[in-house]
């Protein structure tokens, strides 16, 4: 468990945003983004600071823009729904381009959009500098249920395992000349499927069994030292507390 794995959201580097402990990010981000949801929706520059904070923690991490750019593909299902509420929105409307567009439901689709769309550049940039492994063991430093933490870790683990297993089964199924194009090769599938579920079944009661053997007692050890200094708490804190000082001006009608 102690191994790492690379993942494609990971950019490796030695950054100062990366050589910070991963329970001093999470919590950077996670109050992050709390001032923004909190922040009202008419106050357009505070988004637009927000944004530049992300920004510079961007240059700061050394993450390109087309980097975030493409990860942010996640959002479209928001961007999608945002995009309908103004449309089917009731109350006052206004024309737009040809179209008759609820008022309220315009406020709806940017509130969505902009707190959406901080949240999940917040998100990728903490993917982009933390590896997975290592956000779940800040997630345990933390105080997070441990058990919930121990599954996330085991999921990430082992995803990789069963994911090429997947692949190994459909190379034994296109090396027979078994290729899926109709519905009547549903029931192969299916099979497939559940002889998957089987495999991942027994695997994870053989790995249970062999980390039983070597003194497992249903809590895993922290490998590395991730004690968090002052200077990095106070480092990784400046992002909440830049936001939280647009968002006390934002309340008090500056903006």
């Amino acid at each position: 468990m102690s191994a790492g794995h690379h993942h494609q959201l990971h950019l490796p580097g030695d950054s100062a945003v990366h050589r910070l402990p991963p329970q001093c990010k999470l919590l950077a981000v996670l109050a992050f983004a709390i001032v923004v949801v909190a922040t009202p929706r008419e106050r357009f520059w505070a988004f637009a600071a927000y944004a530049v904070l992300l920004g510079v923690v961007a240059a700061a991490a050394r993450v390109p823009a087309g980097h975030i750019a493409r990860r942010m593909v996640i959002e479209v299902p928001f961007v999608l729904f945002a995009v309908l509420i103004p449309v089917i929105g009731l109350g006052e409307r206004v024309s737009v381009l040809g179209l008759s567009l609820s008022v309220e439901g315009l406020w709806a689709a940017w509130n969505i959009l902009a707190k959406a769309t901080l949240g999940v550049v917040a998100s990728i940039l903490l993917a982009a500098t933390t590896e997975p492994r290592v956000i779940l063991l800040g997630a345990q430093r933390l105080r997070l249920p441990e058990l919930l933490v121990q599954i996330a870790m085991f999921m990430l683990r082992y995803m990789d395992v069963i994911l090429g297993e997947m692949r190994r089964m459909r190379v034994a199924r296109e090396s027979r000349g078994f290729e899926a194009r109709n519905a009547r090769h549903i029931p192969v599938i299916a099979r497939s499927a559940g002889a998957l579920f089987i495999r991942s079944y027994e695997r994870g009661e053989r790995v249970h069994l062999a980390m039983l053997s070597r003194g497992y007692t249903g809590r895993m050890p922290i490998m590395a030292d991730m004690t968090a200094s002052t200077a990095q708490w106070a480092t990784a804190l400046a992002l909440p507390a830049g936001a939280l000082a647009v968002l006390g001006l934002s309340l008090a009608g500056l903006g």
